[in-house]
This record gives C-alpha cells, sequence and structure tokens, in this order.
C-alpha cells in the first residue's frame, strides 16, 4: 500500500534523470522511483545505465534506461522525442555534470569549453527538447543541479564555478518563461556529498578535515540525503515555487 502523501506522491509521472548511473544522479533516480516515479536512467556508457537501472528495478520499480549523450543536440532531440512517443515526460532532472580542477591561470582552454557544454549546455538542450511536451500539457518540472559553488568558491575550480552559477541564473530564466504553461523549473544546490566526482577531495585528509570544521553540521552529505528536496520539487508540493535554489549543505552558505 503507498502510504505518501499526495503532495508527494509520484506515481503515474515520468521521470527522466540525466547522468543518472551513479553518484548523485543514481541517488536521485532511486528516490523518485521509490514514489513512484517511472524512472528513466540517463547516460552515455549504455552498459552503465543498465546496471544502475538493473538496481533500481530490483527493488520493484518501474524503470528504463535511454543511453545518450546529453551534450549532443540531435541526439537529445532524438531521444526525447523517441521517449514523448511512448510516454509524457512529467519530470526532468538535470543532473549530467563533470568536473576538472586547476589553477585558473593555467586552467586549458579545451577543458573550459567541455565543462561549459557538459554542465550548462545540457541542461539547456535537455530541456529544451523536453519543455516541448510540458508546454502542451501544461504542466511539467524541471529540477536542474547547481552547488554549493554557485554561492562560494574555492581555489582551481574558478571554471566549475562559473557553470553552477550559470545554471542557477539559467533556472530562473526557465521559471520566468515557462511559469506561464504551468511548468516549475527550479535548481539544488548540493554542498560536498561523497561522490565520484569528489574523489580526489575525499582521498584528501587535509580538506577532508577542513570540510567537517567548515560545514556546520560538522560532516559530508551522504546522496540520499538530497532524495527529499528532488521529491519535493518534482511533486505537487512545490506547484508554486518556481525559480528556486534550495540548497542542501549542512549550513554551509549560512556561515562565515
Amino acid at each position: 500500500m503507498n502510504t505518501t502523501s499526495p503532495l508527494f506522491d509520484l506515481s503515474g509521472k515520468t521521470a527522466l534523470v540525466t547522468g543518472s548511473s551513479m553518484g548523485i544522479g543514481f541517488a536521485l533516480a532511486h528516490g523518485l522511483a521509490a514514489h513512484g516515479a517511472h524512472v528513466i536512467v540517463n547516460g552515455r556508457n549504455a552498459g552503465r545505465a543498465q546496471e544502475a537501472a538493473d538496481k533500481i528495478a530490483s527493488e520493484g520499480s518501474s524503470v528504463e534506461v535511454s543511453a545518450f549523450d546529453v551534450t549532443d543536440s540531435a541526439a537529445v532531440n532524438a531521444a526525447i522525442a523517441e521517449i514523448e512517443s511512448r510516454r509524457p515526460i512529467d519530470i526532468l532532472v538535470n543532473n549530467a555534470g563533470m568536473q576538472f580542477r586547476a589553477p585558473l591561470e593555467e586552467f586549458p582552454d579545451e577543458q573550459w569549453e567541455n565543462i561549459f557544454k557538459t554542465n550548462v549546455t545540457s541542461a539547456f538542450l535537455a530541456a529544451k527538447a523536453v519543455v516541448q511536451g510540458m508546454i502542451a500539457r501544461r504542466s511539467g518540472k524541471i529540477i536542474n543541479l547547481a552547488s554549493v559553488t554557485s554561492e562560494l568558491s574555492r581555489p582551481g575550480v574558478a571554471p566549475y564555478t562559473a557553470t553552477k552559477g550559470a545554471i542557477r541564473n539559467l533556472t530562473r530564466g526557465m521559471a520566468v518563461d515557462w511559469a506561464k504553461y504551468g511548468i516549475q523549473a527550479n535548481a539544488i544546490a548540493p554542498g560536498y556529498f561523497k561522490t565520484p566526482l569528489n574523489k580526489a577531495l575525499i582521498e584528501d585528509p587535509k580538506f577532508y578535515q577542513w570540510l567537517e570544521n567548515r560545514t556546520p553540521a560538522g560532516r559530508w552529505g551522504e546522496v540520499g540525503e538530497l532524495v527529499g528536496a528532488a521529491v519535493f520539487l518534482s511533486g505537487p508540493a512545490s506547484n508554486f515555487v518556481n525559480g528556486h535554489t534550495l540548497f542542501v549543505d549542512g549550513g554551509m552558505v549560512a556561515s562565515v
């Protein structure tokens, strides 16, 4: 028996989560599925995406795989059209992203292009493709993954910080353009979580200790702690929340 409150019940909804074969993306896909959504796992590596989908399916949830490169406009449009021919996409989670650390004065030009293409252009392409159906249906939820670095920065990640600042403002722009169609576009801004993207930081004892001291909660986040924010922003509970960035960071941005 489903005991989920109607405000957070995603039964009958379809959610596409980009970059969801591991890390935060997998946690969000898993969490949305647990709250009733039919989840579409996405990644460029079809085998890895299928492994993630199998884990979700093993718990009795409804899931499928759509393997495509979110930075390729033609691939995005074709994949979204194929999905929409079978079922409407009610929820889009733009999670796909990358990191490359280097001092700004030494940052390779090609990596600058790559990080913007992966972190920002992908969200634009996926949202632009999915929103066509949402506009027609006068309903939809778009969740973009920002970061605590959309508000703060630290050495060696200036381009990443720039991409997450762009995502935060792109979210506002989506809300302003698409709210009239009954669509809500919001962002989740994680703090520091134990993910493959942060492997280098997790393995650095000095940074690990600094992070625990810097965060009011006194610890790293666990990816499952992002699920509540995603469910809230995906369901009826957030129907009048638009253009908002929800920080899930253990209090980091609130602290000096």
